[in-house]
């Protein structure tokens, strides 16, 4: 394993990777949490900041696709709607919509997004598995 590629990428790339990291890292604590409380609302504002950081940041990175959007940047668009759906669910004290959205988020944006990234040719792949 080495860093050296994920270093040598341009700063969109790094941007958007530490997002997706911290989103991960801060998924890990919310749910590790009493659900409603004062911290599981401020780490939970955070982790949509950062889960939108991940997802705008994004439209910036084409190279796999010579300048393109490709068809994983639909979920890009997906996240930031169902990101606001969350939100609103949860001001609206719809908690069972809201906790349906932030895990389906949770999975589809995290987990299934962030499996993508591990494929050969792709730059978390290099850093993890070497070339």
């Amino acid at each position: 394993m080495s860093v050296h590629p994920l270093g040598a990428a341009p700063a969109l790339i790094q941007v958007h990777t530490f997002a997706a990291f911290g989103a991960a890292a801060l998924t890990i604590l919310i749910f590790s949490m009493p659900r409603g409380t004062l911290w599981h609302r401020r780490l939970g504002w955070a982790w949509v900041c950062t889960m939108a950081l991940a997802a705008l940041t994004s439209f910036g990175i084409t190279e796999m696709r010579q300048g393109q959007l490709g068809p994983i940047h639909v979920l890009s668009v997906a996240t930031l709607g169902f990101l606001v759906l969350g939100v609103v669910r949860a001001r609206r004290r719809q908690i069972a919509g809201h906790r349906r959205t932030m895990l389906g988020l949770t999975y589809g944006a995290l987990c299934v997004a962030g499996a993508f990234t591990l494929l050969p040719g792709r730059l978390m792949h290099t850093v993890l598995f070497g070339q």
